[in-house]
């Protein structure tokens, strides 16, 4: 009978000693560089109480009470001599029930060397989960959740795309050639209308439910590695979804810019977008401020990471999920509308615990020398140093495109392809620029080229060869385009065909496809192949000679490989002269076509038949 009651008494004391609402990071890891951790703790009231923890190798260094009585942030050491596994976290107030709640620190899978980022030997596959294929229809409505309407006729509603239709459909991902997938923000947007894209989230620990869960996503990176493809994910630091958790009770006062007009339900400041302000060395302190507090929309608060407990929080969210699901890289969204110097501290934080890690920011100019600014090792006047691997390079996009579309005269047409890729003496590393034909956000790049699939290959060759890491969006390599509304997101982001059961055309295998479709499919996936294994168009030398005569020509060459790149904008049949490329030590050898295998010797002269692109190499 003592027994009995002993087990009784042991029960009661459990049940009085409740859980907390939530603690994040949920977990953590031994064995990093900063031996630091701070613990976000939220439940009504808790500031009024004291935590103590009785852990070998673990104590609390110090606790924070914000403005907010529901919350408390405790710092606490981490030493060498912690060991994995769980502990208690006990909260205790005078006249109160305990509070408690059990804390894991995990053992490292793999040591941070060994976190290989995304580079110029990558091509990365960019999808938009939601539209891109729905592995499991049981989770396209999820009740409790603000939106739960599923219609794929709505342009701007959720279709049911998810993380299983990613998974399953990576066999196609790595035949086609890609190594590398960055899908658009997985995490939880329980926003009440268009939260199909993911960058609105009210949740930084949560995969949104209607992709699925954390064990979809940690698969689909495991099998991702299997392959030997990275995953790369999205994140965003410069705002978050206005029916984020905690917009209803802010732990600080400043936790988000502008926060009295939110507070007082007035309308808040919203960004000027004036990206030059983060440079310009005669810009005036209102315009700097209003880029970088104001917010991106009414639905998308911006988070003031000049509070250290924000700075902190926004650098161990990223940190918690490249351990936690293994990343290969991460992309950080709309990167210069974020407090510089916090950017410089986030990238920096990660960087040190994963060398050789890749970061890639997004900074939508079309002017080199913003873009070069962010890039690491830049030598900026003003000192800044943003310890980031890699920018997107939108210049470039545009320079393509122009090359592409325009007529040919002295300063129009591929010239500016060729004088684009002069400006690579500003940048610290160009090969670690992020180029793409398109992306989610702007027109597809078949419409860019106003449908013509000549104009859209030799687009995507360009892409695939200069000295760059490329991404391709989902579906370029079937011709998806948006020409029917231009710039409308919601097409721009269309399903792509054979990801839903039922669909007249699945692209997948190819059944249905226009010939046209199927053509430029087998285009890309020839030229993704090679790239794999193309040791010049990763790390080579790069030559290229001024356009002349509407043919542009440029070379990767390294050892003893060597791919010419030969872009034509004649329609008629022209007849190339050999003898200007000298240099590159061709003549006389026979290289192959990279699309087709066709044999072709590089002596004095080179017939091209017709508009459109020619990928040489010399064989191995």
């Amino acid at each position: 009978m003592k027994a009995f009651y002993t087990m009784i008494l042991t029960l009661l004391t459990h049940t009085a000693i409740a859980q907390l609402e939530r603690v994040e990071p949920p977990n953590w890891w031994i064995g990093f560089e900063d031996n630091t951790l701070q613990l976000l703790v939220r439940e009504p009231g808790i500031s009024a109480y004291t935590p103590e923890i009785d852990y070998p190798g673990v104590s609390i260094a110090e606790v924070h009470k914000p403005d907010s009585p529901n919350y408390l942030f405790i710092d606490l050491l981490i030493r060498p001599t912690a060991q994995a596994g769980k502990f208690e976290i006990t909260f205790s107030a005078k006249g109160k029930k305990k509070l408690r709640h059990t804390y894991e620190l995990k053992n490292r899978i793999r040591p941070s060397e060994e976190f290989a980022g995304f580079d110029s030997s990558d091509v990365i596959y960019l999808i938009t989960p939601d539209r891109f294929a729905n592995g499991d229809p049981s989770n396209d409505i999820v009740k409790g959740l603000k939106e739960v309407k599923i219609d794929r006729e709505d342009d701007y509603a959720r279709h049911g795309g998810d993380i299983q239709g990613i998974s399953k459909h990576l066999d196609y991902i790595d035949k086609m050639g890609f190594t590398a997938i960055w899908s658009c923000p997985l995490l939880t947007n329980d926003m009440p209308r268009t939260s199909y894209h993911g960058y609105a989230i009210t949740d930084l620990y949560q995969i949104d439910p209607r992709f699925g869960n954390l064990d979809d996503y940690l698969t689909l990176s495991k099998q991702a590695s299997e392959r030997g493809m990275k995953i790369i994910m999205d994140q965003v630091a410069n705002h978050c979804g206005s029916e984020h958790w905690w917009m209803k009770d802010l732990p600080f006062g400043d936790w988000v810019n502008y926060q009295h007009p939110y507070k007082q339900g007035e309308r808040t400041t919203y960004s000027n977008h004036r990206r030059t302000s983060n440079q310009d060395i005669y810009a005036s302190e209102i315009d700097r401020k209003e880029m970088a507090d104001g917010w991106f929309t009414d639905s998308m608060p911006d988070l003031n990471q000049r509070n250290p407990f924000m700075a902190k929080y926004l650098i161990q969210n990223s940190i918690w999920w490249v351990e936690t699901a293994q990343l290969g890289g991460i992309r950080q969204d709309t990167y210069p509308y974020s407090d510089k110097q916090f950017m410089s501290d986030w990238a920096g934080a990660i960087m040190r615990e994963y060398p050789n890690f890749s970061i890639v920011g997004e900074e939508w100019s079309y002017n080199p020398l913003l873009v070069g600014y962010w890039q690491r090792g830049a030598q900026n006047k003003d000192g800044y140093e943003s310890n980031l691997r890699s920018s997107m390079d939108f210049p470039m996009q545009r320079q393509i495109v122009q090359a592409m579309t325009e007529d040919e005269s002295w300063d129009t047409g591929l010239v500016k392809l060729y004088e684009g890729l002069a400006n690579d003496f500003h940048y610290p590393s160009p090969s670690d620029l992020l180029i793409f034909p398109d992306n989610h956000d702007m027109d597809r790049i078949h419409t860019q080229m106003g449908e013509d699939m000549v104009l859209t290959q030799m687009a995507l060759a360009c892409v695939l060869t200069l000295p760059r890491i490329p991404q391709v969006y989902y579906g370029t390599e079937i011709l998806m385009q948006n020409s029917a509304k231009p710039g409308d997101h919601g097409l721009i982001r269309t399903d792509f065909p054979g990801g839903w059961e039922g669909d007249p055309t699945d692209a997948f295998s190819g059944q249905g496809l226009r010939d046209d479709q199927r053509e430029m499919q087998e285009f890309s996936r020839a030229l993704l192949q090679f790239r794999k294994s193309s040791k010049a168009i990763h790390s080579g030398k790069t030559t290229h000679f001024a356009p002349n005569d509407g043919i542009y020509v440029l070379f990767r060459s390294l050892n003893d490989e060597t791919v010419a790149l030969i872009i034509n904008k004649n329609q008629e049949p022209v007849s190339l002269d050999l003898q200007r490329f000298e240099e590159m030590n061709l003549k006389g050898k026979t290289l192959f076509n990279v699309i087709n295998g066709e044999e072709v010797l590089w002596n004095e002269k080179l017939e091209l038949k017709s508009k459109g692109v020619l990928i040489l190499a010399t064989k191995q």
